[in-house]
């Protein structure tokens, strides 16, 4: 049986608090089994039969908006696709005289439009450089994600109403290492 791991925008953000058992019985009304939650931003994972992962998507992104009453984009990637996307050295560091270097992925429904492409490296800086793979866009930020001029509006901008969804690597990180620990790859 197919795992997943659903990374869900929205949630306990903006004034939509959502508490993990009930987000985890909307995904159970869906007959969605194993399902667990990582921390409570809105990462779950769980089971299901099908191995189509836009049509499950849909059926998640429908039911959370019945149940929570408003949208809830809704990326999934498998477990060996969450492990790809990790690096297993850290992009984080501290070096002595170095400002930190924070680390964030953007997940899309499908990989960047060259139209997407072209917006987001005309943003490129010396604080904010962006590389892509996938249906990701990989963020790194020298310095602190609001201390970035991209935090609050440019970003959005960017991607001008495209769904997505972003988590810091270290979040990231801890949830590889949880599913590996669950045994599921």
């Amino acid at each position: 049986m197919p795992q997943y791991i659903a990374f869900l925008r929205g949630i306990n953000v903006g004034g939509h608090r959502v508490k993990m058992d009930r987000l985890r019985e909307l995904f159970e009304e869906l007959g969605l089994r194993e399902v667990s939650t990582f921390i409570a931003s809105g990462n779950v994972v769980f089971s299901a039969d099908s191995r189509d992962a836009r049509s499950l998507s849909d059926e998640i992104e429908r039911c959370l908006a019945e149940g929570l009453g408003y949208e809830v984009p809704t990326f999934l990637r498998t477990p060996t696709q969450l492990a790809e996307i990790v690096p297993d050295e850290p992009l984080e560091t501290g070096e002595p005289g170095q400002p930190h270097l924070s680390a964030f992925v953007i997940f899309l429904r499908a990989p960047a439009t060259p139209k997407m492409r072209s917006a987001l490296d005309s943003l490129n800086s010396e604080m904010d450089a962006f590389r892509f793979s996938g249906a990701e866009v990989y963020w790194m930020i020298q310095g602190k994600l609001s201390e970035s001029p991209l935090f609050s509006v440019g970003l959005e901008q960017a991607f001008r109403g495209i769904p997505t969804t972003m988590r810091n690597m270290n979040t990231l990180r801890r949830l590889v290492s949880k599913i590996r620990q669950n045994g599921v790859e």
